[in-house]
């Protein structure tokens, strides 16, 4: 066993450099270009909802640089060894589907590998650029990159091997499930790290010196007029268009064929991935969200709050009218003040609004607030706060703009009181200050705070 790894070890891929960049077979898959004959077809994926968002502008930005001559993609049925072995006269049309999409996940890896390659030694190791950026920078733009491209090769020479034991590929799918740890461990904080990672891009291309360098490094053969950007998104290509060649695999298997069951275990552990890694994503927008909002508030009249929390995330916003007068059937005019709320999973903010800037009258847990309304067609509803930040009780009268708005309200602060919603996941997250600019930056921790 031990020969073996240190076989892999020695060994160098075979497809690394007869692949084009990833770019081009990226963009190629998406865009429906015609496929060689008995090929199965790819179906295209955008279940990485929320870094779709960030890939798809930064895949707009680079599709330009795409050419149909830097690509030189192969087919399974197009390799020597399967023309000499005789396989193409007594394999059936869906077996040679089969094969082809199989050594579809095969080719792409050598592409993505090829790729990342040139992300890590042209770029993330470049002195020169490096000396543009601060330490922080460094991270945040790179973030583990190295280790994606790492976990990417043993992934490759592991798939080359499986094919020179039979040129006829009896199954992948186990292959592919002995990597999925390697493969959580380096991609979730690396999608995980992609908002801020395109933050610091736009912060950095106002910088003229790296601006400079970047070009420089992006002119030159080895990028195929491709740009850092296109290089950095890989990984979020990546990871999903797994999943899918898997998908398009076990579609083309039948229930009662032997490796269907694995294949379909395989598609699971990557679908369970990329989930994470979507969560992942969302946490890391409430959380920035959290980050942001701290930085207006006030506590003039109040004890100040740590309001930043794992487990914390905004579920409503809105001014509303605070009441002074009568507690039924006052209109509301002179006697009625502005007031925000900021209503939470865990927590409830009132506050006085000036230029945006948020001064906190108020805050309760959720499970210490009710809200009751005076009367059926009535606009105006309570807030009994049970318990506030001093452990004593208060009542605010409020009253919202439409009987919608009332509704919407109450119905929200009922439902967190009688019980505090499940955080969206179970990710650990740090906050650190950046020194390039004194802001705060949250970043992914595989401990807990």
């Amino acid at each position: 066993m031990s020969e073996k790894i240190e076989e892999l070890q020695k060994r160098e891929s075979k497809y690394i450099l007869t692949q084009p960049l990833y770019q081009n077979y990226w963009l190629q898959s998406i865009q429906g270009a015609p496929t060689k004959p008995g090929k199965g077809s790819s179906v295209v994926d955008t279940t990485l909802s929320l870094a779709g968002l960030v890939a798809s502008s930064i895949l707009n930005s680079s599709s330009s640089q795409f050419s149909p001559k830097d690509s030189s993609f192969i087919f399974w049925h197009e390799i020597p060894e399967v023309k000499q072995s005789g396989l193409l006269g007594v394999v059936t049309a869906q077996e040679l589907k089969v094969q082809e999409a199989m050594f579809e996940v095969i080719t792409s890896e050598a592409s993505y590998l090829r790729s990342l390659t040139v992300a890590v030694n042209h770029f993330s190791k470049c002195p020169e650029l490096l000396d543009t950026l601060t330490l922080t920078d460094r991270h945040t733009l790179f973030s583990n990159v190295l280790e994606v491209k790492d976990a990417s090769e043993r992934f490759l020479l592991d798939l080359e091997a499986r094919l020179e034991e039979n040129i006829f590929l009896r199954d992948i799918s186990d292959v592919v499930l002995r990597h999925c740890t390697d493969f959580r461990r380096v991609y979730i904080p690396y999608v995980t790290n992609q908002m801020y990672q395109e933050k610091v891009m736009q912060q950095l291309m106002q910088n003229v010196e790296f601006v400079q360098v970047l070009k420089k490094l992006e002119e030159q053969p080895v990028c195929q007029r491709q740009l850092l950007k296109s290089f950095l998104i890989l990984p979020f290509q990546r990871i999903t268009r797994l999943k899918i060649l898997l998908e398009n695999i076990l579609m083309l298997t039948s229930p009662e064929c032997p490796i269907t069951e694995s294949v379909g275990q395989a598609v699971e552990a990557i679908r369970e991935i990329v989930h994470e890694c979507n969560e992942n994503i969302k946490m890391m927008r409430q959380i920035e969200e959290l980050v942001s909002l701290e930085k207006q508030l006030e506590f003039a009249s109040t004890k100040s709050l740590a309001l930043i929390s794992r487990t914390r995330f905004l579920v409503k916003e809105g001014e509303l009218d605070e009441i002074f007068g009568p507690e039924s059937g006052h209109k509301t005019g002179n006697a009625a003040k502005s007031i925000y709320l900021h209503l939470f999973n865990d927590l409830l903010l009132l506050s006085r609004k000036d230029d945006g800037r948020f001064s906190v009258l108020d805050y309760a847990r959720t499970s210490k607030v009710r809200a009751d309304c005076f009367e059926a067609k009535s606009l105006v509803f309570v807030l009994f706060l049970s318990e506030n930040h001093k452990g004593i009780s208060r009542k605010f009268i409020v009253g919202a703009g439409n009987e919608y708005e009332m509704q919407e309200w109450v119905a929200a602060i009922s439902t967190l009181q009688r019980a505090e919603c499940e955080p969206p996941n179970k990710a650990t997250w740090c906050v650190e200050m950046s020194e390039s600019d004194h802001s705060t930056v949250c970043k992914f921790s595989d401990s807990e705070a």
